[in-house]
C-alpha cells in the first residue's frame, strides 16, 4: 500500500513567551493526520455530542476557533495540501461540515456563535437559519435570558463561568452568586487546579 495523503502541514510552532510573561514555552512538532484517521476524528465529535445529551445537556457547541483542529483545517496558511481536505476553500471546510453533519444526526445539535460586543450581529443569520440557534460570548444570567426572550437565540453557551460554577444551572435558577473564575489556571497542567476544584453551592453556604 502506498503512503496515505497527509493533512494539515507540519510546520513547527516557534517558542513563545508563556502567559506569565517570563517562561518560554517549547512545542513539539505537529504530526499530520492521514485520510484514514479523519473518520475517527469525526466520530469522536459525534460521541462527545451523544455523551453530552445523555448527561442532560440541552445542546452542544462545536468549537471551530482559537487554533484548534477544525480551525487549523480551515486556514490556508496551515492546511496547504491539495487533497480532498486541503487546498481549496471547499476542501478546507470539508472536515467542519462532516463534523456538523455527524453531530446534527444527534437531535437538537446545531451550533453557531456570536461576539459578545455585537449582540445584534447574528440577527440576519438567526432569521435565515431554521434550526436550533446557539450563541456564546461573555453572557451572564440576565443577558442570556434576554437573548432567548427576544428570540435572538434558542440556547446560550456558557464557558468560563460554567467552569468556575459546576452547578451553574442551579445557581441561575436560584439567582445565587457565582464563583469567580481564575483565568491564570485555564491552561496550566502543573499543578492541576482550576478545573474540578471550584466549590458547589452547598459547600459555600
Amino acid at each position: 500500500m502506498g503512503k496515505l495523503p497527509s493533512l494539515v502541514q507540519t510546520k513547527p510552532l516557534p517558542p513563545q513567551i508563556g502567559s506569565n510573561g517570563i517562561d518560554v514555552e517549547q512545542f513539539t512538532p505537529p504530526r499530520r493526520l492521514t485520510t484514514d484517521e479523519i473518520p475517527l476524528v469525526v466520530n469522536d465529535f459525534r460521541i462527545a455530542a451523544r455523551n453530552a445529551m445523555e448527561a442532560g445537556f440541552d445542546g452542544v457547541e462545536i468549537h471551530g476557533a482559537h487554533g484548534y483542529l477544525i480551525d487549523q483545517f480551515m486556514k490556508d496558511q496551515v492546511n496547504d495540501p491539495t487533497d480532498q481536505y486541503g487546498g481549496s476553500l471547499e476542501n478546507r471546510c470539508r472536515l467542519a461540515l462532516e463534523i456538523v453533519e455527524a453531530v446534527a444526526n444527534e437531535p437538537r445539535m446545531k451550533t453557531l456563535g456570536e461576539k459578545s460586543e455585537c449582540p445584534e450581529s447574528l440577527l440576519p443569520m438567526r432569521k435565515a437559519f431554521k434550526g436550533t440557534f446557539l450563541v456564546a460570548g461573555g453572557y451572564g444570567r440576565e443577558d442570556g435570558n434576554q437573548a432567548v426572550a427576544e428570540n435572538r437565540a434558542d440556547l446560550i453557551v456558557y464557558g468560563r463561568i460554567f467552569l468556575a460554577n459546576p452547578d451553574l444551572p442551579k445557581r441561575f435558577e436560584l439567582n445565587a452568586p457565582l464563583n469567580k473564575y481564575n483565568r491564570k489556571t485555564f491552561y496550566i497542567d502543573d499543578p492541576v487546579i482550576g478545573y474540578t476544584d471550584y466549590p458547589f453551592l452547598e459547600s459555600t453556604a
